[in-house]
Order: C-alpha cells, then structure tokens, then sequence
C-alpha cells in the first residue's frame, strides 16, 4: 500500500508540475464559462421564449436563473470528462518519455503501478472539477441562484460520479496509446466531440428522431441530464411558482433534456443513477481486465 500511495503522490506532483496540463485542465472551464456567458446566453434566453406561447410574463431575474443553470451545467458536463482525459495524459507520457520502462524494472507490481495512475487522475480531476463547480457556483451567486442546498450538494454528486466516468472512460482509451501524437489527436477529438455527444453543446432533443436514439444508449448523456436537472430544478419550481402551468414547464424540460427518453419511455432520475454508477463500475471492470490480460501475455 505505500507503494501505491508513492506513486499516486509522484504522479500527482507531475501533473501539478507540468504547467500545460495542469493550467489546460483548469482553465478549460473557466474559457467555457467566459464563451458561454458572452456568445450562448442571449441564444439560450432566446430559447425559453418558443416554450411560453407569449401567454406568460416572467421576471429578468427567473430567465437569467435559467439560463444559468443551462450554462454551468453544460459546462460541467464536458468539463468532468475532458479534463480526466488531460489528468490521465500522464500515463501516456511515461510511455512516450520510456519512464514507464524503468517504474517497471523497478520492484514494482504491475498492478500497482495501473492503481496509483487511475487514482492519481481520479484525484487531479475532481480538484479541478471541484474548483470549476465552485466557480460557477460564484457566477450563479452573482447572476441570481434558485438552487437549493440539496441541489447544490446533488450537483457535486452529480460531479463526482462524471469525473469517475470520465477518469474509467480516459484510462481504458489512453492504455492503447504510447505517442505524443497520439494524445493530441485523442485531446482534440475528446474537446471537440464528446459536448455534441452528451447534448451539453446543443440538447439532443433537438438532433433527429435516429439520432436521439443512437445517443440514448450512451452514458455520458445521462450524466448531463443529471447536472442539468440539478442546476435548473430551483429555477424550473419557481418557473411553476409564478404560474407557468406544468405542462409548459415539461416541455421546456423536454427542450433541454431534463427529461430524456429512451425509445419513448423517459428515464427517470434514479433510472439515470443506475445508468451511470453502473457504467462506471464497468468500465472501471474492463480497465482491471485489460491490465491483467496484459501482465498474462508477458508472462
């Protein structure tokens, strides 16, 4: 175990060490927060407008809590993943580098050595996460916040379990790779395809009937349904306080992916828990596995 705990420490000064990671993983959010407030606020209060046929007036305050809430959920919902991906980044490096040649000359099981790099991410992924949540939780602060505590303390649940997603997810891909090369071209596929794929970018509801099934099989969108409900759950209450009927409120719902379907059956938020926590407990399975059938062949 203090093997394990030493190595997990190594890699974690590393990552903190290596300024480009460290500083790309942590100013992502902060740049998405920034882009999304400048260029997609407008769009996005534009978009509550359709819902409410003209027959209901809301106050500046409600909108801008909505539209809040859609801002930093969609950027924690990308965040959680893209930056597992960086953290876990350190594990290609050795590869590269040939550092991993000599952890494993070095009396060190091998099984150890996957342990203290699939922790070490884990770590460095929820501090940053962590830390971008409590930004954006600042500029909801300022904006006008409805979230409740409960709320808040679901979202970081919500938080966590993306950053273990991600941190499964990111190990399982970046076991293949052993290239410089090969990391930019993952980062840049990761930055620039996994926010349409979980519907932070743009809400699934509004892709085709085939594509919003295809995506209903992947993980990683209920992982943003999840933050999204959490974010918006206080606006969307008081949304009904001010006497917008439930059946408005539901398709506003339907329009951001609060509620999400799967082949017409919506799933509902336990469902989604189940879905997620489930996922990541095989992924974390296939990792383990790909390890072991690795230490077999050399043997």
């Amino acid at each position: 175990m203090r093997t394990v705990i030493a190595l997990i420490r190594r890699n974690l000064k590393l990552f903190f060490k290596d300024k480009g990671m460290f500083f790309t993983s942590l100013i992502t959010p902060v740049i998405l927060l920034v882009l999304y407030v400048t260029f997609l606020g407008n769009v996005y209060r534009d978009s509550f407008t359709p819902n409410l046929h003209g027959s209901f007036s809301l106050s500046d305050s409600l909108i801008d809590g909505l539209v809040c809430g859609q801002l930093i959920s969609s950027i924690l919902a990308v965040s959680c993943v893209t930056v597992a991906f960086c953290a876990n980044f350190l594990m290609v490096q050795d590869k590269a580098n040939g550092i991993i040649k000599d952890l494993k000359i070095s009396p060190v099981n091998s099984s150890m050595l996957s342990m203290s790099y699939y922790i070490a991410s884990l770590l460095s992924t929820l501090t940053i996460c962590f830390a971008a949540t409590g930004i954006c939780l600042a500029y909801a602060a300022f904006v006008g916040c409805y979230m409740s505590a409960a709320d808040v303390l679901l979202l970081l649940l919500d938080v966590l379990l993306l950053a273990l997603f991600g941190t499964a997810l990111s190990s399982i891909i970046n076991f293949f790779l052993s290239t410089q090369g090969q990391i930019s071209a993952v980062g840049t596929i990761i930055s620039a395809g996994y926010g349409f794929l979980c519907g932070a970018y743009m809400p699934i509801s509004s892709f085709g009937t085939g594509l919003q099934k295809a995506l209903s099989f992947l993980p990683g969108t209920y992982g943003t349904s999840l933050v999204r409900n959490h974010a918006m759950q206080g606006a969307l209450v008081e949304m009904n306080r001010q006497g917008v009927p439930m059946e408005v409120i539901e398709e506003i719902k339907d329009s951001l992916d609060c509620n999400l379907y799967f082949f017409e059956h919506q799933v509902g938020i336990p469902s989604m828990y189940i879905i997620l926590g489930g996922t990541i407990v095989i992924l974390i399975g296939i990792y383990i596995f790909l390890n072991v059938m690795r230490k077999g062949i050399r043997k």
